[in-house]
């Protein structure tokens, strides 16, 4: 039977589950200064429904029964509070990757960078977190088809970005990774503007060759079950 708008009865529990931790996420961003305001937006896919935050509504006020869904078309079949403004990146990133999450913050850090580089340097080996130095995705208006596309390019083989004088975008298989990539990001991005800072000194950068180690070496990180 097709679900309703709106019609809370119907929504399954992987999508309600889906649902808190992206509010849950939502209001992390907020707590931990990655947004300001209604600013940002979180989704995570369950099956071929996307789950997003809707637009203008402050994440304190949201609960079980403002779930905003769509399908990956940008049909809306869940809620009937109208989806983020930038519903075009959100969708684009799952359809052009395995995402099943994305964190899209307007973090100061993050954006102040975006404004004055093309990458990120790699003054950390966490830059291996995210496939490679982080690109900056050039300036479009928000909620374009031209930002999502300009998002998608910048994304090739890496899974957070950049975007020009706007924020950070992280993508990953849960909200978890999705949200610690974001972080990871936010750190980064200060870490350089602090190094860059100090008169009369250079950061060092980590070579290509020094990338590569990093990255087989955080293959074998964590616990393994």
């Amino acid at each position: 039977m097709e679900r309703q708008r709106g019609d809370a009865g119907r929504i399954g529990a992987a999508e309600a589950g889906a649902w808190a931790e992206v509010v849950a996420t939502a209001r992390r961003t907020a707590a931990e200064g990655l947004v300001v305001g209604t600013s940002g937006n979180v989704s995570a896919r369950v099956g071929d429904t996307v789950l997003v935050t809707p637009t203008g509504v402050p994440y304190d006020r949201l609960g079980p029964d403002d779930i905003t869904g769509v399908d990956l078309t940008g049909r809306q079949v869940l809620g009937t509070l109208k989806p983020t403004s930038e519903l075009p990146l959100h969708l684009a990133v799952y359809g052009a990757t395995d995402a099943r999450a994305v964190v899209h913050t307007h973090a100061v850090h993050a954006t102040a960078v975006s404004t004055l580089v093309t990458e990120l340097p790699p003054v950390h080996y966490m830059t291996c977190a995210l496939g490679g130095p982080v690109r900056v995705a050039p300036y479009a208006p928000y909620g374009t088809p031209e930002l999502a596309a300009h998002a998608l390019a910048a994304l090739v083989g890496r899974t957070g970005c950049l975007l020009r004088n706007h924020g950070a975008l992280t993508y990953g298989t849960t909200l978890a990774q999705a949200y610690d990539r974001t972080a990871q990001l936010e750190w980064m991005c200060r870490l350089w503007l602090t190094a860059v800072s100090v008169p009369g000194h250079t950061p060092s950068l980590l070579t290509e060759a020094e990338l590569a180690e990093a990255t087989d070496r955080l293959k074998g990180y964590g616990q393994r079950g």
